[in-house]
Order: structure tokens, then sequence, then C-alpha cells
């Protein structure tokens, strides 16, 4: 029993460290956005990225881009319904989680921007609201450096 036991908790690190390479270096956009997973509890995941000139929307004011916050809640989101299916698969083969992953697509994304992107660091965090068995939806959160929350986001994610 306990060799069982053992074997799951091994396949589950397993995975873990797959979702944070496949978040991390595997995916080309990710990278540019320079996204670096920093949780990946199922209930809360977590992500940061440092401001860099290329991030800038608005050179005056040097503030994120619009289109940076966006895609950060989005691959926050992503990230967060993974993570669902992924407990809803529990105890099943990697290769099988994975195959899931592969399915897990944007539906519908909204976001508020509440402050400007100021800052040198930001985090990114996210909740489920619901893991079904076709569509996930989680809700989203940017903080800058400090910890002021900047947007706020909600989205559904295929994951059939």
């Amino acid at each position: 029993m306990k060799r069982e036991a053992d074997i799951a908790v091994a396949e589950e690190a397993r995975l873990l460290a797959i979702i944070r390479d496949s978040f991390v270096e595997r995916m080309p956009f990710n990278r540019i956005l320079g996204i670096d997973v920093l949780s990946l509890h199922h209930d809360r995941p977590e992500l940061s990225f440092a401001m860099r000139p290329e991030l800038v929307g608005n050179y005056v004011r040097n503030i994120l881009h619009g289109g940076v916050i966006s895609a950060v809640l989005d691959v926050t989101g992503g990230l967060v319904a993974f993570l669902g299916v992924q407990q809803k698969l529990k105890g099943k083969p990697v290769e099988e989680v994975l195959e899931r992953f592969a399915r897990i697509g944007t539906i519908d994304l909204r976001v508020d921007y509440l402050r400007p992107g100021d800052g040198a660091r930001f985090l990114a965090r996210g909740y489920p609201l619901r893991t079904g068995n076709k569509v996930a939806v989680a809700r989203m959160e940017m903080f800058n450096d400090r910890s002021e929350l900047i947007a706020v986001g909600t989205a559904a994610y295929t994951v059939s």
C-alpha cells in the first residue's frame, strides 16, 4: 500500500514538473512574456513576470500594454483549467492527463482593467470557479509589486 502511495506521489510530482516546464519553457509566447510559475496549487496557482521595455504599451507613462495584461490573465486561467483537469484525473497515467492538456483552449475571456500596469514586477493568481467534463471557468487577478490590484478576469476554457 505504501509503495502505491509513493508511486502516486512521484507521478504527481512528475506531472507538475512537466506542467511547469510547459508553461515556462515550451510555450514560446510565455517565454516572450517572461512568465515564471510560482505556485501550481490547484486552488490558487500563481505566475509572475518582470516589466521590460518590450512589454510597455504607453511609453510616456512606462506602463504595461493592455494586451500583455490580458495575455497573462489568459495564461493564468488556462493553468487553472489544466490543474482542474489534473485534479479530476488524479491517479490516471501522466500521458492521459497530458493528452487532455493539448485540448485546452480559451472559449471566452473578459478582462477588467482597474489601474494602470505600473510596476517592476507583476503577480497573476487564478481561482477555479468550476471544472466540468467539457468546460472550466476561472477567475484571475493581477497585482503589481505594490500589491495593487491592476486587473481581473474571468474566462471559460474547453477541457474535453
